[in-house]
């Protein structure tokens, strides 16, 4: 793991880390095809953005959200850390599971979360998210709002997906170009990975 990108934070056992989207968080659901997400990461590359897992193992070795470092990609949860701003907070997992693996603040990190699309046994296209915490409140626990330089990367990936997808039905979902596409030509179904979540449909 790349100790200059992240730093340990005594107080981390005191704050929320959770990979559900925080209340007031900013969030955007979406379709991705495997087409769609590698145009998002070469769009990507113009910010300095590096690639997490949910659980870090001790031995990872951090690389660059590319469109060349797609096939490297964790197979759901990614935290995109935009090491322009700072560094991740991180803390080391003492006991369960995950022991000995590390895990993100993302409440007070710079940290764009990304919960990839996949299919599931159905063929059906699961729907993804990404979200960042910027707001001080006070159900996560941030004392201080996210920096401006944050806030414009943010804005920006936001602005790409909502100028390039199509809008969805329901309208909380943006659909990549070629998600919207397969759904036209091969009836691919576009399901809310909600439990329980219903399909939605590109608006024509």
């Amino acid at each position: 793991m790349a100790d200059s990108l992240v730093r340990i934070s005594p107080d981390f056992r005191n704050a929320r880390h959770s990979v559900n989207c925080p209340t007031m968080a900013s969030q955007l659901q979406f379709f991705m095809s495997p087409d769609d997400e590698v145009a998002f990461f070469r769009f990507l590359e113009r910010f300095e953005l590096e690639v997490y897992p949910r659980r870090v193992p001790p031995d990872w070795e951090t690389f660059r959200a590319r469109e060349e470092n797609v096939p490297r990609l964790p197979e759901e949860d990614v935290y995109l850390v935009a090491v322009s701003v700072g560094p991740a907070i991180v803390d080391k997992v003492k006991r369960g599971p995950d022991k000995g693996f590390w895990r993100i603040d993302e409440v007070r990190s710079p940290v764009i979360f990304l919960e990839r699309c996949r299919m599931n046994e159905e063929g059906e296209l699961l729907s993804g998210q990404m979200w960042a915490e910027m707001e001080v409140t006070p159900q996560t626990g941030r004392k201080d709002a996210a920096s401006d330089q944050f806030r414009r990367i943010y804005r920006e990936i936001e602005e790409y997906i909502k100028k390039t997808f199509r809008k969805g039905d329901p309208k909380a979902f943006f659909v990549g170009p070629k998600a919207a596409r397969l759904y036209k030509e091969t009836r691919l179904v576009l399901r809310d990975s909600a439990h329980r979540g219903g399909t939605v449909v590109p608006y024509k």
